[in-house]
């Protein structure tokens, strides 16, 4: 059979139809997702692998998710289950088996056409506000081991054959999962979800036909791959080593867990190695990285270093590539090491690591440090509601900033993570206020505390909450209380994290980066956020976009003054006989040094 050749036109028209796919997935599940992780902060992604366990289209989902793990939780079905049927799903969560860690559960559905034959397969994956750990959480930092974690772990178990649910392993998550009720209906979303996608790849099939689509997929990662490999050639050679270090927490050595990448960019063979065997073991905690996470993570690193419109796939992954070892924090866990927390700490740091390796290499590449993630502010939130005396979980995102500068502009500012690329949405304080009893005192940016730099960072976010006639418990793991986001070639570093409690009586105590703290009636929690780092030197900065900050209540006019040599006068106008004398003393004092 003569190959199926396609034009420009055809190939732009089949990328649009499988994203149009994904999103109709998506949609489906925020409109039906019963938890407010996903219908009010979207904390999911679907896509589409192909029967080769190759990605192919994840349009606007989180790139934690999407871009390694897909491919490994596909290929486990495989295994698992050499026979596929139509009306067959499988649960995934196993952090062992391809999955990023076991708080995200993953619906595989294997599309296969009317032949029998398996074409493509559609993932729906979704975080839970529980999963049955231990704690009521889904992110336990110092769970020594899986088996202190508790959560139900599904390696690739079917839980639909001929379209119907088998109920045994709905029970067992019934039984095992503080809010059944509320799993129930995500279960079901994530089911929805998946089925719509399948429903549309297999109408997508008798429309087009399934050997053009086949050649679709090859052409497109062809494509894909040379569009990374024409942007790797324009890059400098080098080899590189970036460092960034997490927090301490129990469980980890005292200086906190060190991440490690080397970066070795070869632009005539259009490639780039990412090597990471220069880490520590895996640590004693739930802090150590997925295979999934890990690859993830460094991809991550990549595309938001490198800039220009590359299609993520796993055509492009083919011009990356990471070398890993076992039992490492940044590697291949072994069972039964704890992953729990695998989708953000560590896994933002890894991210950290090669973007500042690449940073290195010339201005225009890089990004600064995003800023640690998961303060109160983005707890598991637990109790009973007095409102109805019923037990609820939920994990908050009432608010992080944390975007990092860049060489092209600023930080994006409600960034969250860099493992989620701004996908997720900040909770409306009332509906928080409404589905749980807590109310919200405060929520506001805190001046001065960006990133400084030729691209700001983002300050830093304060929020107060507490609960209403009733006691909550909330848990975290937060970073960046000691180890602050880096700049990049010569930025400045962002606000550091907080976590403070106020007592009924009003007094305020500080409280650990990684605690389950719980609160009575009339008590608050503080979180503060961490600020992104800054790219280039502040003085840099236009004059204008300094002003704009002052305006904006960004940054004061002493900081517009000592940091990015900008004088501000009373009519808020920037004096430029002034500027211009101060940044000429600023430059002159750094070049001195």
């Amino acid at each position: 059979m003569t190959e199926t050749l396609l034009d420009g036109a055809e190939m732009a028209i089949l990328i649009n139809r499988f994203e149009g796919i994904v999103r109709k997935m998506s949609n489906t599940l925020y409109r039906t997702g019963r938890s407010g992780v996903l219908n009010r902060a979207r904390d999911f992604s679907c896509c589409i692998v192909t029967a080769d366990c190759e990605l192919l289209a994840a349009a606007d989902s989180l790139p934690i998710h999407t871009l390694v793990g897909p491919n490994l939780m596909a290929r486990a079905v495989k295994e698992f289950h050499p026979v596929l049927k139509r009306g067959d799903a499988f649960l995934h969560n196993s952090p062992y088996h391809g999955n990023s860690h076991a708080a995200d559960h993953t619906i595989l559905i294997p599309v296969i056409d009317d032949d029998g034959i398996h074409r493509f397969t559609v993932l729906t994956k979704a975080h839970q506000a529980d999963c049955g750990n231990a704690l009521p959480t889904t992110y336990m930092g110092t769970a020594i081991d899986v088996y202190a974690e508790g959560a139900l772990i599904f390696p690739a178990v079917k839980v639909q054959q001929d379209y119907r649910d088998i109920e045994d392993i709905v029970r067992m998550c019934e039984l095992r999962i503080r809010v059944p009720g509320q799993w129930k209906g995500d279960f079901l979303a994530m089911v929805g979800s998946a089925r719509i996608g399948e429903r549309e790849v297999l109408a997508l099939g008798r429309e087009a036909g399934w050997d053009k689509l086949q050649a679709f997929a090859g052409q497109w990662f062809d494509f894909s791959e040379q569009r990374m490999a024409t942007r790797i050639r324009q890059m400098p050679a080098g080899k590189t080593t970036g460092v960034s270090v997490h927090d301490a927490i129990p469980g980890t050595p005292s200086d906190g867990v060190r991440v490690v990448a080397t970066v070795e960019v070869h632009p005539q063979e259009g490639s780039i190695t990412i090597d990471l065997r220069d880490n520590i073991d895996a640590l004693p905690c739930g802090l150590n990285l997925t295979e999934a996470c890990t690859g993830t993570a460094a991809l991550i690193g990549v595309f938001n270093s490198i800039g220009g419109d590359i299609p993520r796939n796993a055509g492009s992954f083919r011009r990356v590539e990471i070398k890993l070892r076992e039992n490492s924090v940044t590697g291949i866990p072994r069972h039964p090491t704890s992953c729990s927390v695998a989708t953000t700490n560590v896994a933002d740091r890894l991210t950290h690591a090669v973007s500042l390796a690449i940073g290195q290499l010339g201005d225009g590449y890089g990004i600064a440090e995003c800023g640690g993630c998961l303060p109160p502010s983005s707890s598991v939130i637990s109790g009973v509601d007095p409102r109805n005396g019923e037990r609820f979980v939920n994990q908050l995102f009432l608010g992080s900033t944390a975007g990092p500068g860049t060489p092209f502009g600023d930080c994006w500012l409600t960034y969250l993570h860099v493992g989620n690329g701004g996908m997720c949405f900040i909770d409306s304080v009332e509906l928080d206020e409404l589905y749980q009893p807590i109310w919200v005192a405060e929520r506001r940016i805190i001046p001065d505390t960006e990133g400084a730099g030729r691209g700001r960072g983002a300050p830093s976010l304060f929020v107060e909450f507490g609960p209403i006639g009733c006691s909550v418990d909330l848990a975290y793991v937060s970073d960046g209380s000691v180890n602050a986001a880096l700049g990049v070639r010569g930025g400045g570093v962002g606000g550091r994290a907080g976590h403070l409690k106020r007592r009924v009586d009003g007094v305020i105590e500080p409280l650990s980066n990684c605690a389950q703290v719980t609160l009575t009636d009339g008590e608050t929690i503080q979180s503060i956020c961490c600020g992104g780092g800054g790219y280039g030197p502040p003085h840099e900065r236009a004059p204008a976009r300094v002003l704009a900050d002052v305006a904006e209540g960004w940054i004061t006019k002493e900081r517009a003054r000592d940091v990015y040599a900008v004088v501000v006068d009373d009519t808020m106008r920037v004096d430029e006989a002034a500027t211009q004398k101060l940044r000429a003393s600023s430059s002159a004092a750094a070049g001195a040094t």
